[in-house]
């Protein structure tokens, strides 16, 4: 699933070729997609452009008209979606309900210029919505703060509210917006805490040591994807992950074994002698410590 940095990179890419360009065509293949009606997706075009920027780990294009106020056009990727720039999209539209990953075909500046959403998979969540303001859309307006814009004392505070396990409030994007299950993997990681750790009754000094991992994990992720194309970006994830999707690979620290634990749809991955004192947490749904 593309997290904070991801949805950065994808954002600046975008932003840097798109902006200022006008929107020739929206294309939809997968209607499901669309969560709003009003505006139409027909209204984007003769759009301007005007920029591509990140909420959480939603992508917002505003696109600016010459009579009304803006209109964003806001695409959550979810676990299996991506998009993709083109300078020779085909001038076909694709076939609505067809068999293929593109969902939506956005064409602005020349000919051949824009990029597919596309989602992989059985498993259909992305999501696009089309509004006058992002605080229509209940997701985005539930937010929690951005995981970057977070002073120490406001991450402090967030974390003495509630009594879950610090792995769920670093998920929770209605508490912090932008960290997904990879990254937090590699922050506890490196914090050498334990996903099962409980946020209120952490002390100072692990708090300290957190919320510098969190800032050090996104930004050291964000400068590697820094002007990567979006072609690359998944890969390049991948390459900068110690434990996360490497279980039973040696942790590069310690070089223990990387465990899992599986949840029905989801895992996680840590290092038992970097992050439980050497226990290994029980790999099942209701998942504790082993005694």
């Amino acid at each position: 699933m593309p997290e904070l940095p991801e949805v950065q990179a994808i954002a600046d890419y975008v932003d840097g070729r798109a902006a200022g360009l006008p929107i020739r065509r929206v294309d939809v293949a997968s209607l499901a997609v669309l969560k709003t009606a009003d505006p139409p997706y027909t209204a984007l075009a003769g759009r301007m452009i005007d920029r591509v920027g990140r909420v959480g780990k939603y992508l917002v294009i505003t696109t600016t008209g010459t009579d009304d106020g803006p209109i964003h056009l806001i695409i959550h990727l979810s676990r299996a979606g991506w998009l993709r720039w083109s300078d020779n999209l085909s001038p076909t539209p694709p076939r609505p309900g067809g068999k293929g990953p593109i969902a939506l075909r956005v064409h602005c500046g020349l000919p051949g210029e824009g990029f597919d959403v596309t989602e992989a998979g059985t498993q259909k969540r992305l999501a696009v919505w089309i509004v006058r303001d992002p605080a229509e859309v209940e997701r985005v307006a539930t937010l929690g703060p951005d995981a970057l814009a977070l002073t120490r004392d406001e991450f402090a505070a967030l974390l003495a509210t509630t009594g879950a396990r610090i792995k769920t409030v670093l998920t929770d994007q209605r508490t912090i917006a932008g960290i997904g299950n990879a990254y937090s993997d590699e922050i506890l990681h490196t914090a050498k805490l334990s996903p099962f750790a409980t946020s209120k009754n952490l002390s100072d000094e692990q708090i300290d040591v957190l919320y510098a991992t969190v800032h050090a994990v996104l930004t050291g992720a964000i400068g590697r994807l820094e002007g990567q194309e979006v072609a690359r970006l998944k890969g390049e994830k991948r390459s900068g992950l110690r434990v996360h999707a490497r279980t039973g690979m040696p942790c590069p620290v310690c070089g223990d074994t990387v465990r899992e634990v599986s949840f029905t749809d989801r895992s996680f991955q840590y290092c038992p002698t970097c992050q439980t004192g050497g226990k290994v947490l029980a790999d099942r749904r209701m998942s504790r410590l082993l005694k």
